[in-house]
C-alpha cells in the first residue's frame, strides 16, 4: 500500500515540477491529421523496430502517428520514440493510444504525446487534455456517446471498432443530422484503394490503420520499404477519395 502511495506520489512531484509542452499545438494536430486523413496505430515493444516503422511511415507521407499503450514498459518505449522523432522526423506528430484513465493521460502528455485516443470515451481524460491543449480522440459506438465527447471538446471522435458499430453506413447515417462531425474510423480498415474509397465516400475525416499497414512478415524481415510503400499508396488513394 505504501509502495503504491509513493509511486502515486512521485508521478505527481514529476507533474508538477517538470511541465514539458507538446512539440505541436492543437490546431495543428488536428489540421495534420485531416490534411492526411490517415494516422497509422502501432506498438512494439522493441525500440529499434518502433524507430524503422516511425521512419518508414514518415517516408511514406505520414505526419501524425498513434503509438499505443499495449504492453508492460509502452510509456519507455514511447519516451524514446518521442526524442527519435524530434532528429529524425522533425514533422511527425506522435500520439498515444489505448488510454482508458486520466493518470495515463496525464503521463503520456509529460513524456511528450500531442494527442490522446482512446478504445473508449473518458470525462476525466477529456478534462486532462483540454486543461493543456492536447487533442483527445475518444472511441465512441453510438451518437449518443459521440455527443457527449463533443460537449466535452473532443473535436475528432473515434468510431470503434468501426466494422462492428456499423461500418461506413454509420458514418454517413451520424453525419446526415450531425454534419458537423469529425470521424475517425478504426478498425475494419485497409489499405486498399475500395476500402479507403467507401470510408471516406461516407464521410469520414480520417482512418486509423494498424496491422493491415504492417505486415509480420515486412517487420519480422526488416522490409521497411514495403510498409512506406503502402503508406504512400493508402494517403493516394485517401486523397483521390476525397476528391
Amino acid at each position: 500500500m505504501f509502495l503504491c502511495s509513493q509511486i502515486v506520489f512521485n508521478i505527481l512531484t514529476f507533474l508538477i515540477y517538470n511541465q514539458i509542452m507538446a512539440k505541436f499545438s492543437k490546431l495543428q494536430v488536428l489540421d495534420a491529421i485531416v490534411r492526411t486523413g490517415m494516422v497509422p496505430v502501432y506498438y512494439n515493444k522493441d525500440i529499434e523496430t518502433a524507430k524503422n516503422i516511425l521512419k518508414a511511415c514518415y517516408a511514406g507521407g505520414v505526419r501524425a502517428f498513434e503509438f499505443t499503450n499495449r504492453g508492460d514498459f509502452a510509456q519507455e518505449v514511447f519516451a524514446e520514440l518521442v526524442k527519435f522523432a524530434a532528429k529524425d522526423c522533425p514533422d511527425m506528430i506522435l500520439g498515444i493510444g489505448s488510454i482508458v484513465d486520466a493518470p495515463t493521460a496525464s503521463l503520456y502528455i509529460q513524456l511528450g504525446a500531442n494527442f490522446i485516443v482512446g478504445p473508449l470515451f473518458n470525462p476525466d481524460v477529456a478534462k486532462v487534455c483540454n486543461r493543456r491543449l492536447v487533442p483527445y480522440t475518444p472511441g465512441c459506438g453510438s451518437v449518443s456517446e459521440i455527443g457527449f465527447a463533443q460537449e466535452l471538446g473532443c473535436d475528432l471522435c473515434k468510431i470503434f471498432p468501426a466494422g462492428s458499430v456499423g461500418g461506413p453506413s454509420f458514418v454517413s447515417n451520424v453525419k446526415a443530422p450531425m454534419p458537423w462531425t469529425m470521424i475517425m474510423a478504426t478498425g475494419a480498415v485497409e489499405p486498399t484503394e475500395e476500402n479507403l474509397t467507401e470510408w471516406f465516400k461516407a464521410g469520414v475525416t480520417a482512418v486509423g490503420m494498424g496491422s493491415k499497414l504492417f505486415p509480420k512478415e515486412a517487420v519480422s524481415s526488416g522490409n521497411w520499404d514495403t510498409i512506406t510503400t503502402l503508406c504512400k499508396n493508402a494517403l493516394g488513394y485517401i486523397q483521390k477519395a476525397k476528391g
